[in-house]
C-alpha cells in the first residue's frame, strides 16, 4: 500500500497526473487511481476505475437543480438504441453508438471533432438479439478502442479518429456471435467478448495488446466438446460441471457481452458471464450440472489470462438469467471491518456483496420478487432452488422473467449516503417445455421454450389451451403478475430498500447517475429526464426532451461549468415490442446526445411524426392453406424476433407494406436488398420457396389487419411457437 501512496501523491501534485500528461486522452493508471480528485472527467464508461457511476461534482445539487436546463444536442442520424456512457478527458467527449460508431466532441459546445463509422458485416443483422446496440468505448494513452456489431475491434487515434489497428474477434464466422459491449482496458491489454448466448455460441473473452492489437490471450467461459483438445487449464475446472453428451453443437452460452471491471489496484480483471444455451438445462446437460462458467463472476490475471477465482450465481441455469450486469467496486465497512468489494445486481433477482480480492461470498438478498431459489445460503454460496420454478415437466410461473430484475443498464453507488441506486423490474413469466429437442440452426437463435411474459394476470387468458390447463390456477399467495419499473435506492450492507419510485414502463429502463449534490438522475422511455432526492426519492427536477433515454447520464465540468450528460434514443432487449409510452412513437428516434447544466435553455424537441397511415390494402392471396400456415412457422422462427407488426415499432409493421414493397418481397428478403439499411439478407438460410410461403403468411397478416381495420375491430390471432 505504500507504493500505491507514493503514486497517489505524485498524481496530487500534479508531476504525472491531470495538467501534466502529454496528447488528447492520455489516460494512464495513476491518472485513474486519481478520478476522485479530478472530477471533471469521467474516465470510463462508469467514471472512475470502479464503475460507480458516481460524480463528485456538486454545483448542481438539490438546491439548484430546478434551474437545470439544455445546454447542447449533437445528432447522431441513427434511429436505433442507444446505450453507451460517454467518456470526458480533457474536454473532450469521446462516446459510441449503433453498430459500433465513434464519436469525438467538444464537451462544452457538443461540436463534432471526429466521426468514426465502422464498415459493418451485414450478415451480423440476423445474429444480434437486442438492437444493434453499443455500450461504450475505453480510453488509454491517447487511443480510443471500440467494437462493432460484428465484432471487428479498432484501435483509434483519439486526436483524429484514424484507426491504428483493427482485430477480428470472432472465432466462427457460422456462429451467431455479434459485439455490443464497451472494451476494457486491463493493465497492458485490452478486452473484449461477444454476444450470441441465444444463438448457437460459445462465449470467450479476447485480450489484445494496447500498441500492436496482436492478441496476447483467450479464455472460454465454457468448456468444448470433450473430443477436443482443451484451450486453457482452467477450463478442466468447468468441464466437470458438464455432462460429456452436452449439447457441444449449440454452443453452450456464458458469452461476455458486457459486465467487465478493471481494477488496479489488485490488477484483478472481473468478468460477468451470460445465460446457458440451450435454455432448458437438462436438454443442454442431460445428467445435469452446475454448468460453469455460465452465470458466473470471474477474477482474471490480466498479464496471464488465468483463474483467480470464480462465483457461479445461477448454477445450472435454465431461465436466461446472464450475468453480465455492470460490476461495481469500491470500499465499504462490513460487520467492523473494512472490505474492498464488489456488487452485482444480475437478471436473477439477488443483490450479491463479494470480497474481491478472494471471491468470498458476503452477502445476498433479493432486490425485486424472486420464486426460482428461496435463499443463497451464504456458507455454500449455492442458491436454495425452488422445484415450483422448474418448467421441465408442465409449464411454471417463473419470478423474475427472461427480462430479469435487472441487466446492462447501469446502477449507481454513492459514497456519500452508502447507497446503491437500481434500475429494477419487478415480473414474471409462464415457462414450459416444447417438447422437442430441435436440430441446431446455424447463426440462428436455439432457444426452444415456450415463454410468455406477463404485463398483467390478464394475460393469462391468452396462453395456448394446452399451457393454460398444464399451468392451472395460480395460487392464491403467488407474486403479483403485474410487471412494474422501479428505480430502487439499496443499502448493500443492511441488504434491503430503503426507497424505490415507480418508473414508466417496464422494460428496458434506463441507467442511473448519483452525485455528490445528493441527486440521482436517471432517463426514460417517455423521454423525460428526471432527478431525485439521493435520501428521499423526491423528484426535483423533470427535463421533457421529446427523446426516449435508456443509456445512464454522466457528469463533468469544463471551465468550472458542471454539465450532465445522457445518449437518447430507444432499443435494447426486447426493442421491437410495443410500448406505448415511448417517446419515439410521437417523435421519432432520432439519435442525440443531449448536454445540461445550470440556467439553460429549453430543451428542443424533435418534431412531431405524422399521423399514421390506415393499413393499405394488401395483394391478393395466391397460395394454398399449406403454404400459408407454413409460411406462419418461418415466419414465427425467423421473422417475429423483430417483426411484431404494431405501429411504429422499431420493427417494420409488414402489415403496411406498400404495393411496391410487396412486389420486391422476394429481393429484400432473399437477395438483400436493403442489406444496408438494417434488413438482412436470408439466401443462406431460405430457400425461395421458404420466402414465398413467408410472403403468403404476411399477406395473410395484411388481409386480416385491413379488414378489421375496415370493420374497426380488432384481429384475433392466437399464435404458438418458440419464446
Amino acid at each position: 500500500m505504500r507504493r500505491l501512496a507514493a503514486i497517489i501523491g505524485i498524481g496530487a501534485a500534479g508531476l504525472s497526473l491531470a495538467g501534466g500528461h502529454n496528447g488528447p486522452a492520455n489516460i494512464d493508471r495513476g491518472r485513474l487511481l486519481e478520478a476522485s480528485h479530478h472530477p471533471e472527467e469521467w474516465l470510463t464508461t462508469g467514471g472512475d476505475f470502479g464503475k460507480t457511476h458516481f460524480s463528485r461534482l456538486g454545483a448542481i445539487n438539490v438546491s439548484t437543480v430546478s434551474r437545470l436546463g439544455y445546454a447542447w444536442g449533437y445528432e447522431t442520424g441513427t434511429n436505433r438504441g442507444l446505450e453507451a456512457t460517454p467518456i470526458v478527458v480533457d474536454n473532450v467527449m469521446y462516446t459510441s453508438g449503433v453498430a459500433g460508431r465513434a464519436y469525438a466532441l467538444d464537451a462544452a459546445t457538443g461540436k463534432q471533432i471526429w466521426r468514426f463509422e465502422p464498415r459493418v458485416n451485414p450478415a451480423v443483422q440476423r445474429s444480434t438479439c437486442c438492437d444493434q446496440v453499443n455500450r461504450g468505448v475505453a480510453v488509454w494513452h491517447g487511443r480510443v478502442y471500440v467494437s462493432a456489431l460484428d465484432g471487428i475491434l479498432y484501435a483509434l487515434n483519439a486526436a483524429t479518429g484514424k484507426v491504428l489497428w483493427k482485430a477480428d474477434t470472432i472465432t466462427d464466422r457460422t456462429r451467431g456471435y455479434s459485439s455490443t459491449g464497451a472494451p476494457e482496458v486491463a493493465g497492458n491489454v485490452v478486452v473484449i467478448g461477444n454476444a450470441g448466448g441465444d444463438f448457437d455460441a460459445r462465449g470467450y473473452i479476447t485480450a489484445y495488446d494496447l500498441k500492436t492489437g496482436l492478441q496476447a490471450w483467450r479464455f472460454f467461459t465454457v468448456p468444448g466438446d470433450p473430443q477436443k483438445p482443451i484451450e486453457n487449464a482452467d477450463l478442466a475446472i468447468a468441464a466437470k460441471t458438464w455432462d460429456a453428451h452436452s449439447r457441444w453443437d449449440v454452443g453452450g452460452g456464458g458469452n461476455v457481452w458486457d459486465g467487465m471491471t478493471y481494477d488496479p489496484q489488485l490488477n484483478l480483471l472481473y468478468v460477468a458471464t451470460g445465460n446457458g444455451e440451450m435454455w432448458e438445462h437438462l436438454k443442454r446437460s442431460p445428467n445435469g450440472g452446475d454448468n460453469l462458467f455460465t452465470c458466473s463472476l470471474l477474477a482474471l490475471n490480466p498479464d496471464t489470462g488465468r483463474l483467480v477465482w470464480h462465483y457461479q450465481e445461477t448454477p445450472g441455469d435454465q431461465w436466461d438469467y446472464d450475468s453480465d450486469a455492470p460490476i461495481v467496486l469500491t470500499t465499504m465497512s462490513i460487520a467492523g471491518r473494512e472490505r474492498q468489494v464488489l456488487m452485482h445486481a444480475p437478471k436473477n433477482g439477488f443483490f450479491y456483496v463479494l470480497d474481491r480480492t478472494s471471491g468470498e461470498l458476503l452477502s445476498a438478498k433479493p432486490y425485486v420478487p424472486v420464486n426460482w431459489a428461496s435463499e443463497i445460503d451464504l456458507k455454500t454460496g449455492r442458491p436454495l432452488l425452488n422445484p415450483a420454478a422448474d418448467y421441465a415437466s408442465r409449464p411454471k410461473l417463473v419470478f423474475p422473467s427472461p427480462v430479469g430484475g435487472h441487466l446492462w443498464n447501469p446502477m449507481a453507488y454513492s459514497p456519500s449516503t452508502g447507497l446503491v441506486y437500481l434500475p429494477a423490474i419487478e415480473g414474471g413469466s409462464v415457462m414450459y417445455d416444447l417438447g422437442v429437442n430441435p436440430d441446431r440452426q446455424p447463426g440462428l437463435t436455439n432457444v426452444d421454450v415456450g415463454l410468455a411474459i406477463l404485463n398483467s394476470p390478464e394475460d393469462l387468458a391468452s396462453l395456448p389451451p394446452a399451457v393454460k390447463i398444464a399451468l392451472g390456477r395460480p395460487p392464491a399467495d403467488s407474486l403479483d403478475l403485474h410487471r412494474r419499473a422501479y428505480l430502487r435506492a439499496w443499502d448493500p450492507v443492511a441488504q434491503r430498500e430503503v426507497w424505490k419510485v415507480l418508473t414508466v414502463g417496464g422494460w428496458d429502463h434506463a441507467g442511473v447517475l448519483a452525485t455528490q449534490g445528493g441527486l440521482v438522475f436517471q432517463g426514460s422511455v417517455d423521454g423525460h429526464l428526471r432527478a431525485y432526492d439521493a435520501r428521499s426519492g423526491r423528484l426535483l427536477a423533470d427535463v421533457d426532451t421529446g427523446s426516449s433515454i435508456i443509456a445512464a447520464p454522466m457528469s463533468y465540468a469544463v471551465d468550472g461549468v458542471q454539465y450532465v450528460a445522457v445518449m437518447a434514443a430507444a432499443g435494447g432487449g426486447y426493442w421491437p415490442v410495443p410500448h406505448p409510452e415511448n417517446a419515439a412513437y410521437k417523435y421519432g428516434n432520432s439519435g442525440r446526445i443531449l448536454a445540461f447544466r445550470l440556467d439553460g435553455t429549453t430543451t428542443p424537441k424533435p418534431p412531431p411524426l405524422p399521423p399514421i397511415e390506415p393499413i393499405p390494402q394488401p395483394p391478393p392471396q395466391t397460395e394454398s392453406v399449406a403454404v400459408v400456415q407454413r409460411g406462419q412457422i418461418l415466419y414465427l422462427t425467423h421473422c417475429a424476433l423483430c417483426h411484431v407488426n404494431a405501429a411504429r415499432t422499431e420493427g417494420a409493421d409488414l402489415t403496411r407494406l406498400s404495393a411496391g414493397v410487396h412486389a420486391a418481397f422476394d429481393d429484400i428478403v432473399f437477395g438483400g436488398l436493403l442489406r444496408e439499411q438494417g434488413m438482412p439478407q436470408w439466401s443462406d438460410v431460405l430457400s425461395k420457396g421458404d420466402v414465398h410461403a413467408i410472403h403468403a403468411w404476411v399477406i395473410k397478416m395484411s388481409e386480416d389487419a385491413y379488414q378489421a381495420q375496415q370493420s374497426k375491430t380488432a384481429p384475433t390471432q392466437a399464435l404458438e411457437g418458440p419464446g
